[in-house]
């Protein structure tokens, strides 16, 4: 990367930090929400029962308690996720090229009051988890909120409500329980930040507009994957890269993470950022034109301009690496593109209200629907839901498909660590009541 130039001192050298202590109304259905068979078990053991103080959707039903296969297949999957054991395995541990991985994580515990806060959309399959640590969350609130301000002069003074209202300090907790250390953490939450910086800025909220978003795009792209050219221009390019927030906050994010991921991984988030961003431009072009998709290219346009980039650096944030030929299998890109299209939908239905109250007409699946359909917007808004379920199961059972055929203690980890990305998501936009609330469609 690039010498940082006016962002301030380079990052300190990774050092990671010992984790902090994890302590660790009711919905009409829309659809059946029962896990199809082939899931069930994987789902198991990766949704532990969580308590919340208001009813919830439960998660996805097994075999009744104290069956014995039910129990040793959790078990076994427990096992397996924790790597092999015994005489002459320790290469073949989880861990990272420089780390340890962290110890199994104790028991959930009941989520505290304010995980109560805020309603789940009724009838959405998704599940539970366990209250963020307070005490991370506390330090990543911090640490972002020094960084945004310090580091990369994120926003203006007037908009420090809304970034703190964000909430995302709660966020990447939430999202990525196995991070050994806050410093992990940071490599998401910066990361976070500067893509929703680039999105109000440039597409949205704060100035954005879709005229010219394609040369904004490209320029601030350059922050992430480094132009290479010749000498007689780097220098202005160099200076480009401090010239606007969005530019500012990729470079430094990525300064960062690029220091403790592997160069397969790296190379992996540019991928998905060149996705997103494609995403957003096909999003630029209907609204120049006026165009409502049929709702197979909403959901197409939605499968790009997603959260895939988040999900797919969890390895990274979890301090080990899935191994390239592991990442690119067909079956692992499909599981990775299953979950970035249901937490995007889940995004479409809780910023229905947000996105309705906003200027202009903003596409989202309920909208698209109601559109193309001729539905009413109650009706086309339960539709939504059942896509949103139907997605969520499929990506349960790709990944319950791809841990019986591809058990590899790294390949079940980086599985637990997305559905735990995917659970994290849902319980952000459902918390979030500084920017999201429900219709009144009950």
């Amino acid at each position: 990367m690039p010498d940082p130039g006016p962002l301030g001192p380079r990052p300190p050298e990774r050092r990671p930090t010992p984790p902090a202590t994890v302590p660790d109304d009711p919905a009409p259905v829309v659809r059946d929400q029962s896990a199809p068979p082939s899931a069930s078990r994987f789902l198991a053991a990766l949704h532990p029962p969580v308590t919340l103080r208001h009813p919830a959707p439960p998660p996805a039903p097994a075999a009744a308690a104290g069956d014995p296969a039910t129990t040793a297949d959790a078990s076994a999957l427990r096992q397996a996720l924790r790597g092999p054991t015994g005489l002459g395995t320790t290469s073949l541990a989880l861990a990272g090229r420089r780390e340890s991985p962290p110890p199994d994580p104790p028991a959930p515990a009941p989520a505290s009051t304010s995980a109560s806060a805020g309603r789940a959309v009724p009838g959405l399959y998704h599940h539970p988890v366990p209250e963020p640590d307070p005490v991370r969350v506390a330090e990543v609130s911090r640490r972002i909120k020094r960084w945004a301000e310090d580091e990369v002069q994120l926003y203006p003074e007037e908009w420090e409500g809304q970034f703190d209202g964000f909430s995302v300090g709660r966020y990447m907790v939430a999202c990525h329980p196995d991070a050994p250390t806050v410093d992990h953490l940071m490599l998401a939450t910066r990361l976070m930040v500067a893509e929703n910086a680039v999105d109000d800025c440039y597409c949205e909220d704060h100035g954005g507009s879709p005229v010219g978003l394609g040369g904004r795009l490209l320029l601030a792209h350059t922050a992430i994957d480094p132009f290479q050219t010749t000498a007689e221009y780097t220098p202005a390019w160099r200076e480009s890269l401090a010239s606007d927030a969005p530019r500012r906050a990729y470079r430094s994010a990525m300064d960062y993470f690029v220091r403790a991921a592997g160069p397969s991984q790296a190379d992996r988030y540019r991928h998905d950022m060149a996705r997103l961003h494609m995403g957003y431009l096909a999003e630029a072009a209907w609204a120049e034109t006026g165009h409502v998709p049929e709702v197979w290219e909403y959901l197409a346009m939605r499968q790009f301009n997603n959260f895939r980039p988040c999900p797919t650096i969890t390895d990274t944030v979890g301090g080990y690496e899935l191994p390239a030929d592991l990442h690119a299998r067909p079956d692992m890109q499909r599981v990775i593109a299953l979950a970035g299209n249901a937490t995007t939908i889940v995004n479409d239905l809780y910023s229905y209200t947000k996105e309705l109250d906003s200027p202009g007409h903003h596409l989202n699946l309920p909208v698209v629907i109601a559109e193309r359909e001729q539905l009413g917007e109650r009706d086309a808004y339960l539709k939504a839901v059942e896509v949103h379920n139907e997605l969520q199961h499929a990506f349960e059972t790709a990944a319950a498909d791809l841990a019986r055929d591809c058990p590899l203690p790294t390949v079940l980890r980086f599985l637990k660590g997305v559905a735990a990305w995917v659970d994290g998501n849902h319980d952000w936009h459902r918390t979030n009541t500084y920017r999201y609330s429900l219709p009144d469609f009950w």
